[in-house]
């Protein structure tokens, strides 16, 4: 008994089978038979037995006293043996059935996504990815968490509903157990995407979870593609020693500190992003293009119609975004391109795109002026932020903080941080408390950036800075001041009830991590572009007035921006519209990859969204 359910269930069913052939030899000997009846021989006295033991209604048709008293003698053996035998056969379903709804049944998929831990982010990350493959049959994504199986399939059936050509597979068990990571089929998966939130002490988990992975032989060629979110860039040099190139960290912490940063100064910028994250719209692609090599960067940037070039990619895999314009494509050197499909992507069949020279007007921008930045909130990337802010303002900008921390407790210092162009001040308030907001002279500051804080839930976070939000725009409406909110979110639902308030412009920070790790997950290459494209050396994304490039008062194409743009050493890839900045259906009004042929009419406001280093 000891033993378990199998050897208990072995030992009773050859006790049971000991019983039946013992009394059908007793029957068969004894010539004991049903009156009218010839004496049985040993298969007949077998079956009879055995019909008598499973069933006891069996021995009411029996006839003749001493036949009848021993299969009754026989039934009440197969109560107290045969029975407890169907019994256990019974309990023991039951627990397997019980084991495999708590997912520790073995996967047997192959060439999957797994999906390692549980957070907010895996709703959008899992809706990216099914989009991602919705052109491959019967693609399977599998979660491994500690999360119970039934509750995870009930937040993904409730969040995301049916999903076509996906199949989500839940396993219940801990991402950095060998044991667990083995039911997952970890070594036959095609990526990895590992999620690392902050409730799970830093990375010390990650590490551990990377330890076990690369602890269990690759069944497949291709090495392991781990994709996963790192806290902190420490960690970075351990992650390289363990799983080598196999693995493209992202560095979360630093790059929604790097949108936070950038979006603050430029609205719309986080809807660009988001856009060419996601895999519903316009995504970014590398090609090689036989055609274009010994061609300038400037020539690629007006050889397509439909897709906008943004950068090379070198022979040696390094990544350079809107380099010089005269550098030259070299052989097997990839073009990064922006399209709607790799289908999409082909050249113009003219060699002269049609531009319209006499649009083009370049005028000078004017010179930076020093900049003041509102920091309502507090998160552990508000020295991050504050650092990164310091590379792009001006000298003699200046930058203050609102938290409910205690004076004593802050060391934000320009000493401290290392800051160059800006000074820093800390004010100890709650920022929902509308009294502490009016106190601040609103109308000083240029841009307001209005923090999550981490420490509290999903709701409460984003609850805390709706209110926030609320009051700060009814305070700059009152003084007709125009101050450029930037709003923080968890969860992107929150997004439509932010409307009311008017933010110029909202960082998702969940949203947009999830967005990075689906890319990730489906294109190595692209963590490379990512990296490069947040770091403030080099190019980056800006929006700039369109009347600087092109002239307002008639319609041109878009080659005709492309190539003013660069007459200035600068990628066109869009623009946005003024009108439709508060437009959630038209994407806050942002326009990503417009087809060049196609004329725009650009009014005072509108923007155009463009590759340059500042």
């Amino acid at each position: 008994m000891a033993r378990g359910t199998v050897a208990l269930v072995s030992g009773l069913a050859l006790l049971s089978l000991v019983f039946i052939v013992l009394m059908a030899i007793l029957v068969s000997l004894s010539g004991l038979a049903p009156e009218g009846s010839d004496r049985l021989n040993l298969p007949e006295a077998l079956w009879g037995v055995l019909m008598r033991t499973l069933d006891s209604g069996a021995v009411g048709g029996d006839t003749g006293w001493g036949f009848r008293l021993l299969m009754l003698f026989v039934t009440f053996g197969g109560i107290f043996v045969v029975s407890t035998l169907i019994g256990l056969l019974s309990s023991g379903i039951d627990a397997k059935l019980e084991d495999l709804r708590k997912g520790r049944s073995r996967v047997i998929e192959t060439d999957h996504i797994v999906i390692l831990g549980w957070s907010l982010q895996i709703f959008t990350l899992i809706s990216e990815l099914s989009l991602a493959n919705a052109n491959r049959s019967n693609t399977c994504i599998v979660i491994l968490s500690e999360k119970d199986k039934i509750e995870m399939e009930t937040a993904l059936a409730e969040v995301l509903g049916k999903l076509p050509r996906i199949r989500l597979v839940c396993r219940t068990g801990s991402p950095s157990n060998m044991a667990d990571l083995g039911i997952v089929n970890i070594q036959t998966a095609r990526s990895i995407v590992i999620l690392n939130s902050i409730a799970d002490h830093g990375d010390a988990q990650l590490v551990k979870t990377l330890l076990a992975i690369t602890t269990i032989p690759r069944s497949h060629p291709q090495p392991y593609h781990l994709v996963a979110q790192v806290q902190s860039p420490k960690t970075l040099d351990v992650l390289k020693l363990i799983a080598h190139d196999d693995i493209e960290p992202l560095l979360t912490n630093d790059l929604i500190s790097r949108i936070v940063v950038q979006t603050c100064r430029q609205s719309g910028l986080s809807t660009v992003y988001i856009d060419l994250l996601n895999f519903s719209g316009d995504e970014i692609y590398f090609r090689e293009e036989p055609a274009l090599c010994g061609k300038t960067y400037g020539e690629a940037l007006l050889a397509y119609n439909k897709s906008a070039v943004i950068g090379i990619q070198t022979v040696n895999g390094d990544i350079q975004l809107n380099p010089a314009h005269e550098r030259r494509l070299q052989p097997s050197e990839r073009l990064i391109v922006i399209s709607e499909d790799d289908d999409t992507t082909y050249l113009n069949q003219s060699a002269d795109a049609p531009i319209d020279y006499q649009a083009i007007q370049l005028t000078e921008l004017a010179p930076a002026a020093a900049e003041h930045t509102l920091i309502l909130g507090w998160n552990d990337r508000i020295e991050t932020i504050i650092q990164l802010l310091d590379q792009y303002v001006a000298p003699g900008s200046s930058v203050m903080v609102v938290a409910e921390f205690p004076s004593v407790e802050v060391n934000l210092s320009e000493t401290t941080l290392h800051l160059q162009r800006q000074t820093v001040s800390y004010q100890q308030g709650d920022p929902t408390d509308r009294d502490v907001l009016e106190n601040l002279n609103l109308t000083k500051y240029n841009h307001a950036v209005v923090l999550c804080n981490s420490t509290l839930n999903t709701d409460q976070a984003d609850a805390h800075t709706l209110v926030t939000l609320l009051h700060l725009r009814d305070i700059c409406d009152r003084h007709h001041h125009d101050c450029q909110i930037v709003t923080e979110f968890l969860d992107v639902r929150n997004q439509t009830l932010a409307q009311v308030a008017r933010p110029d412009d909202f960082v998702i920070s969940e949203q947009l991590i999830s967005l990075m790790l689906a890319q990730v997950a489906e294109q190595k290459n692209i963590n490379a572009v990512l990296t490069d494209l947040f770091s403030p050396e080099g190019s980056e994304i800006y929006l700039k007035p369109a009347g600087h490039y092109v002239a307002s008062d008639r319609p041109v194409n878009f080659y005709t921006v492309v190539e003013a743009a660069r007459q200035r050493g600068e990628s066109a890839i869009g623009y946005r519209r003024k009108a439709s900045a508060k437009n959630l259906a038209q994407s806050y009004g942002v326009v990503i990859n417009p087809p060049k042929d196609q004329p725009v009419e650009f009014q005072p406001q509108d923007m155009i969204i463009l590759l340059a280093e500042s």
